[in-house]
């Protein structure tokens, strides 16, 4: 269990048998009476948010968590297939990869986060490298300002770059916030 001053920001705790993690965390200390430690907590599997106040007197409970590191294979339908080092299938639906899916690539590997034997978060590298499939080409004279465009990369996500960039190029995206990063090389 842990103790209520073990609260901090990206701490997993476990209320009602369900992962939360710690997004905020505040502490007041009145000047009469105990310590108030105010944190706002996200469930891990559903996403919703809510505000929990805790005292000094209370406990938390820890979250049974495992991480297992994982190769993506395929995608079968609706389901994105991953395999651990023991050749064991790890099915992910679309929906709970989100966005994430278009930055997948055949081997590439993954941390896959569980509670309780049920996924509920995957890391992807930080970076990727895609290549340019479609986009306009860019207007000469047009460098006064950072003016971007419209670009769609290979797995059909579709990001902002600069002017330059053309069809064919390789781009760097960031799988935190899905936005490019840098240019890698030129068609």
């Amino acid at each position: 269990m842990y103790e209520v001053s073990d609260l901090r920001k990206g701490l997993k705790i476990e209320i009602n048998g369900q992962p939360y993690e710690v997004t905020e965390f505040d502490f007041m200390k009145p000047g009469k009476g105990q310590a108030i430690y105010t944190c706002r907590i996200k469930h891990m599997v559903n996403g919703s948010t809510m505000v929990k106040t805790y005292r000094q007197v209370d406990r938390i409970d820890i979250p049974q968590l495992s991480n297992k590191e994982c190769a993506y294979s395929y995608q079968d339908g609706e389901l994105f297939v991953f395999m651990d080092e023991y050749f064991e299938q790890v099915n992910l639906t679309k929906d709970f990869l989100g966005d994430r899916r278009h930055f997948l690539s055949e081997d590439m590997r993954v941390e896959i986060l569980f509670h309780n034997n049920v996924a509920v978060d995957i890391t992807l590298p930080t970076f990727v490298e895609k290549e340019i499939i479609f986009t306009e080409p860019g207007a000469r004279g047009n460098t006064a300002t950072n003016v971007t465009k419209p670009a769609q990369v290979a797995g059909g996500y579709e990001i902002q770059v600069p002017l330059f960039l053309n069809q064919g190029d390789i781009v760097k995206i960031d799988t935190r916030t899905g936005k490019y990063a840098d240019r890698v090389s030129k068609k």
